[in-house]
């Protein structure tokens, strides 16, 4: 598995939330679906990790961009 990203506090919270929903569903018992919450949590992580892909991205850019503008002075 990949490694997590950094999260923000709202995807922190979110992922808190549905774990908790989790963790009350799974009192109810073995056999009660957990599946939806699990999708919306990796849907979380996905975007989190899309997100500082292109963050890092935006970074290089910049960092080009300046290294551009230093060697035209």
């Amino acid at each position: 598995m990949a490694k997590d990203p950094k999260f923000t506090a709202r995807e922190v919270a979110q992922i808190g939330w549905y774990t908790a929903r989790m963790a009350k569903r799974g009192i109810a018992g073995e056999s009660v679906h957990l599946g939806d919450l699990e999708r919306k949590v990796d849907r979380i992580i996905d975007g989190a990790r899309e997100r500082e892909a292109q963050q890092a991205i935006e970074q290089a850019e910049a960092e080009k961009a300046a290294r551009k503008a230093k060697h035209r002075k």
